[in-house]
């Protein structure tokens, strides 16, 4: 029996992974400023050379070089390669790893998927060298030559087969092409066509240096502006950041910066700021959350300044919060995103704004005040009652009791008044955790819309309309015929065509146009009577849940009459040649449904 290890238990092991306890179990340790230092194991010293990071989960002895995590350190002092190390480390922090048979025909696959985004990627680069007018562009943005090979940056010609042809060309099939996103199926089915067309291309690499998916920018204004891989077996958008890959290359670890987009990467990147990563295309996940405390010991967000930004700010916030991770927010004037300040203020500026950057308190605190006007009892009221409940949320009584105080120096409102709403009950849950620690509210509104699929059809149309991260998250897992209705796929269009030239919509303005088109009352009132408490931090996977609920639904109805239409054959004493051949693809089909099925009801 083999030992498979999927790359989730590997960094499952890697979190869980104390380096200071784990060596500290072989050799003495002695705390040193910051680090930790000892007699190296590896050689015989008598002066410790021996240096163990804790904050960057790191060892390394200056006299013999070896270095490396808490996995190396294992394999090199045991002996043991790379599967027993892990092993070894999961036993001691009670991580279960299933022993069970390698699915050679799965690694065989996923690394010919790797191997086409290497040659995708080699192809876009080939590219970018021989179209002036994408150069021009990326000369504009200030990315010089240098950063554009750092980052692998690529153009996808303004064609609808060159890739695939290229990639044909290359031994690879189409249908394996398609997996992972690179080539869509033209209506009818009568061929494919590339994705990435006339972008600016930007490889998506994880840490282990593998192409696991590729983003594309316009260079005009067209829309979408970006367009991003779908999620495939060798890539989900929760799971990385963009620019990780470099950071632990060449930061030295001591902070990571948190953006929006590739361009504030590259553009921070090129003026050496080399520790900025971005999410791709979503609102911020646990998992990318869990990345960013691991290769930074401060965390520092900087988003646009706009509407959208501030939303964004205040989730990643509270799912940092959640893994443990206290962010400091960096403050750009208004208009403003990283990409445009550096450029405009220079690499000296950007550095103060570092010195300028807010807690997360206080962060929330100057949202909430720019909502309220201080000189108005009524507003300083109003503003004091919702800070108290972010406040509330702070566990320890002395960051309480400072900014309690902190309040009334700005509203004259006394210490005891506000200590008294602060450790009120009526506060139950943490500030802005619209979601957290509540179910689902939704209101009864008529006997037909009780199925956990049309409900489901519901929450996703209210959680579009929203954000539109979580539009994005849902359009990339959906189509319009996932949808059960009429109704239901209007509204869907109505509001992909909203977020064309929006960032922010509202239930008011989808229901008012929905309502020119249609004298559908009975949808309206569907739309807003219920409501959605959702817990935020957990977003991501509710939202893949209520989706499987979509497509679990869709095959069982599809299961259902192939199941009847097997009835039917098996009834019939004398079948003819075309109908045996009917009832056997029939079956076929019942079994991919099934396995289809299975897949779903254990995610």
């Amino acid at each position: 029996m083999t030992t498979y290890i999927n790359d989730e238990i590997i960094d499952k092991v890697k979190e869980s992974s104390d380096i200071v306890d784990i060596i500290s179990g072989y050799i003495q340790l002695k705390k040193s400023g910051s680090n930790f230092v000892g007699l190296c194991p590896f050689h015989n010293e008598k002066t410790p050379s021996f240096t163990v990071s804790e904050s960057k989960q790191y060892f390394r002895c200056f006299g013999c070089g070896e270095g490396g995590d808490s996995i190396g350190f294992i394999m090199k002092k045991e002996n043991l390669d790379f599967v027993d190390a892990i092993k070894l480390l999961a036993d001691k922090y009670n991580i279960q790893i299933e022993e069970k048979k390698i699915d050679h025909k799965f690694v065989s696959e996923k690394e010919r998927l790797y191997n086409i985004n290497k040659e995708t990627a080699r192809f876009f680069l080939d590219n970018l060298g021989n179209s002036q007018k994408s150069l021009e562009y990326l000369s504009r943005r200030q990315i010089d030559l240098k950063t554009m090979r750092q980052f692998g940056l690529g153009y996808a010609h303004d064609s609808w087969n060159s890739l695939h042809n290229h990639l044909l060309n290359k031994g690879f099939k189409s249908e394996e092409i398609a997996k992972i996103g690179l080539i869509g199926k033209k209506s009818g089915n009568t061929g494919y066509y590339d994705k990435f067309r006339d972008r600016i291309i930007f490889p998506i690499i994880d840490i282990r240096s593998r192409v696991i998916g590729f983003g594309g920018r316009v260079m005009n204004d067209s829309v979408p502006k970006y367009l991003n891989s779908s999620d495939s077996i060798i890539f989900n958008k929760g799971n990385h950041l963009y620019g990780l890959n470099l950071v632990s290359k060449y930061s030295d670890k001591k902070k990571i910066l948190l953006v929006e987009g590739y361009m504030d990467v590259i553009s921070l990147f090129s003026s050496g700021v080399n520790y900025a990563v971005a999410s791709l295309g979503t609102a911020l996940t646990e998992r990318q959350a869990k990345l960013l405390k691991r290769y930074g010991e401060e965390i520092y967000i900087c988003y646009d300044s706009d509407t959208a930004g501030t939303k964004a700010t205040l989730r990643a916030i509270d799912i940092l919060i959640e893994a443990d991770v206290k962010p400091r927010i960096i403050l750009l004037p208004n208009g403003m995103d990283p990409d445009d300040y550096i450029k405009k203020m220079g690499n000296i500026e950007f550095n103060k704004l570092f010195v300028k950057s807010l807690n997360h308190i206080d962060y929330k605190i100057n949202i909430a005040k720019t909502k309220y006007n201080l000189d108005s009892i009524e507003d300083k009221i109003q503003f004091t009652l919702e800070v108290s409940k972010i406040i509330k949320s702070l566990k320890s009584p002395v960051e309480q009791d400072a900014f309690i105080k902190k309040i009334s120096g700005d509203t004259g409102i006394s210490v005891e008044a506000i200590e008294a709403e602060v450790k009120s009950k009526k506060y139950n849950n943490r500030p802005n955790d619209k979601f957290k620690g509540q179910k689902p509210n939704i209101s009864p509104v008529k006997a037909k819309i009780t199925s956990g699929n049309l409900k489901a059809e519901v929450d996703l149309l209210l959680l579009m309309i929203e954000d539109k991260d979580y539009f994005h998250l849902i359009n990339d897992s959906l189509e319009l015929e996932d949808f059960s209705s009429n109704e239901y796929k209007k509204i869907y269009e109505i509001i992909k065509n909203q977020y064309l030239d929006k960032t922010t919509i509202d239930i008011d303005s989808i229901v008012e146009i929905y309502s020119k088109e249609t004298s559908d009352n009975e949808m309206l009132n569907t739309l807003k009577m219920n409501n959605i408490n959702y817990q935020s931090t957990k977003i991501e996977q509710i939202i893949k849940d209520l989706i499987n609920t979509l497509i679990y639904n869709k095959l069982e109805v599809k299961r259902k009459e192939i199941i009847d239409k097997i009835s039917i054959l098996e009834k019939k004493d004398n079948r003819n040649n075309e109908e045996n051949e009917m009832f056997i693809n029939y079956c076929m089909e019942l079994t991919k449904l099934n396995n289809e099925i299975n897949i779903i009801r254990h995610e």
